[in-house]
């Protein structure tokens, strides 16, 4: 099987050729979603990878055109289902999913929302996790302190600021907690607000007294270096803000890589941790989050305990067996046709 990607871009990333990149759609370039159609028409599937605000238009509707014009099959993969679109979300997502032969929440509950808050052909749904790496075959290095992570592109709605407060609830233990956030700013956040969360973030710990115990690492990491990184944890944070998040690709890769997640009540982290691999808490609620980080460090037996639950969920997450359920979805349509997949990917 062989295929290529239609890599959609913003302003600042690099561009840079890559091998198995067939077209690169710019922002700022009119009708740029016909060319990235004629890529994509070389294959004889399309998958192609939805969220609001990564296409041109507004709310990304130039993906809407490109979906029309294809004549191969399109499977289209929802990262984001909102409970309360606007009008135009939602007559959006509506009309993507009436152009796309079939489409791919990656969790249970973002299915049942879009079934119940939207009219979607139920037939063309299907649910296939999002997809990790093998973290487990990375040796953990672990440090002398417990170890705290939080990684991905950085913005508002991420819930450090929460994190930090849990941290400075944790210096009498003996020894206290490292925390490192690792990530870029998103690049829609650093174009509209520059720095602005990172440097709030830096001034909240300064206040609180826990800076010396903090490292931000402000890197794009390549999957060997995450791998190492993910693996010293005692302990992924995933704070975030939000309660409308279906799908985190960092709460799957932690539970891959068999680390004890302590999360807000965000639907993905219900969904997948809940009686598994990690603790849940409020939002927006530092002691509680400070007390289920201060169990998993001094619980006797709880952070093997949280990890031993990982073990029967991990082979469904790896890419392998995901990639073996696109491909079973992708000849399902093409039951007349040759295959190759081509990928349209933010």
């Amino acid at each position: 099987m062989s295929g290529g990607i239609v890599r959609v871009t913003a302003e600042g990333d690099d561009v840079r050729p890559l091998p198995e990149v067939v077209y690169t759609w710019a922002p700022g370039r009119p009708g740029g979603w016909k060319a990235a159609a004629s890529a994509l028409g070389d294959f004889d599937v399309a998958i192609v990878q939805h969220e609001y605000g990564i296409y041109p238009g507004a709310d990304g509707r130039d993906v809407l055109p490109l979906l029309r014009s294809l004549a191969v099959p399109r499977i289209v993969v929802l990262h984001t289902v909102l409970t309360e679109p606007t009008a135009a979300q939602r007559a959006l997502l509506e009309q993507i999913a009436d152009a796309a032969d079939a489409i791919v929440t990656m969790t249970g509950t973002a299915r049942d929302r879009l079934l119940a808050g939207y009219h979607v052909d139920a037939g063309k749904v299907s649910v296939i996790p999002h997809g990790a790496p093998d973290h487990t075959r990375v040796r953990a290095r672990r440090r002398l302190r417990p170890h705290l992570l939080t990684w991905g592109l950085l913005g508002p709605g991420k819930g450090i600021e929460w994190a930090l407060r849990a941290l400075a609830l944790l210096t009498d233990l003996t020894p206290p907690p490292t925390y490192t956030v690792a990530g870029k700013t998103h690049p829609k956040v650093l174009e509209l607000q520059g720095e602005a969360y990172r440097d709030g973030l830096f001034e909240i710990s300064e206040r609180l007294g826990v800076s010396s115990a903090v490292r931000f690492d402000p890197l794009y990491r390549d999957e060997v270096s995450l791998r190492r990184l993910v693996r010293s944890a005692d302990i992924v944070v995933l704070p975030y803000d939000s309660p409308e998040q279906v799908t985190s690709g960092v709460l799957i890769e932690a539970v891959a890589a068999g680390v004890p997640v302590v999360a807000t009540s965000f639907p993905h982290a219900v969904e997948l941790l809940s009686g598994g691999p990690g603790l849940l808490v409020p939002h927006g609620d530092p002691v509680a989050l400070a007390a289920a980080i201060r169990r998993v460090i001094t619980e006797p037996g709880l952070a093997g305990e949280l990890a031993a639950r990982t073990r029967a969920l991990v082979p469904a997450l790896l890419w392998p067996a995901v990639a073996a359920r696109y491909d079973a979805l992708a000849r399902s349509l093409l039951t007349e046709r040759p295959v190759a997949v081509a990928a349209a990917l933010p």
